[in-house]
């Protein structure tokens, strides 16, 4: 039994004449009549009568036809469902981010736009850091994520820049460093710092003290805390100064002021990173938002 046997059923059914679903369908009445009679042979039940005034459905002929619409119904939906899927117009995207990096608003707005214009594509979204993205986008766990990109990127993953940010200075607000303005490295040789610790993001801090000691300066780290929102917290509770991402102005934590760096810069550019020739066409809709936002 193929769908043709049961589109040709339905139009006779409707009809009530063979030639009348001939005419509509563009196929000859005896190729429709001998479908018909495969589809009877198939069932082993007569769906009509034939009567001098044309076809009538018997009683297994009326419940056939209540079926046989509801079949075609949802192979029509699965093979829409198929092409919107085919499409990038729905699915599903895991989509990670680095916290401070979902506080800028061209991240914010390329989210709430996507969900926008496609509105059939459900995002979940998974906070994790840089080095831990890029491990779930290598193993498929994540179709893409906004990353601070600190060197070259994995083999076979791909990046879209969307903004670079840099470093600030925060300290205590009780602290009487950097209430005149911006502050050069050289006043910050004996400060006790908070940092995290180099397993975290192993080639962003080797980044970070190269660039402290093209300054002279060797950071004295008393303390350390695996995420920025801990390490600010130390910093709110006087343990020390931290060198951050400028991301973190957008949200400042209470009791810690932010101070420019004269001399001292620690580019962060963030990228969409994503597995490059994806399968998930929705990750590619994704990707080509991001592009048309991006600043040129």
């Amino acid at each position: 039994m193929e769908l043709r046997h049961l589109r040709y059923f339905i139009a006779v059914a409707e009809l009530r004449s063979v030639r009348a679903a001939s005419e509509q369908l563009h196929v000859t009445q005896p190729a429709i009549s001998r479908q018909i009679q495969d589809l009877e042979d198939a069932i082993g039940a007569a769906l009509f009568e034939r009567t001098p005034r044309g076809l009538k459905l018997t009683a297994a002929g009326e419940a056939y036809l209540h079926e046989a619409r509801e079949i075609l119904a949802r192979v029509d939906a699965a093979n829409r469902l198929a092409r919107q899927i085919a499409a990038g117009l729905r699915g599903h995207l895991r989509i990670g981010f680095v916290e401070n990096a979902a506080w800028s608003g061209i991240v914010s707005a390329a989210l709430r736009t996507f969900e926008q214009k496609v509105p059939h594509v459900s995002l979940e979204l998974q906070p994790m850091n840089t080095p831990e993205q890029l491990d779930a986008i290598a193993a498929g766990r994540l179709d893409g994520g906004f990353c601070y990109r600190v060197g070259v990127l994995p083999d076979g993953i791909a990046g879209v820049p969307v903004l670079e940010q840099n470093v600030v200075l925060a300290v205590p607000e009780s602290w009487l460093l950097g209430k005149a303005g911006a502050v050069a490295a050289a006043e910050l040789t004996g400060i006790p710092f908070i940092a995290f610790p180099r397993r975290v993001y192993p080639s962003y801090y080797d980044r970070l003290l190269a660039a402290c000691a093209e300054r002279g300066l060797t950071l004295d780290i008393r303390q350390e805390a695996t995420t920025e929102t801990a390490i600010l917290s130390l910093v709110s509770a006087e343990m020390g100064a931290a060198i951050v991402n400028a991301a973190n102005r957008e949200r400042p934590p209470a009791r810690v002021r932010f101070v420019e760096l004269q001399d001292l810069s620690v580019p962060l550019p963030l990228e969409f990173c994503f597995i490059a020739n994806g399968a998930n066409a929705a990750l590619q809709q994704f990707v080509d938002l991001l592009r048309q936002a991006a600043p040129r």
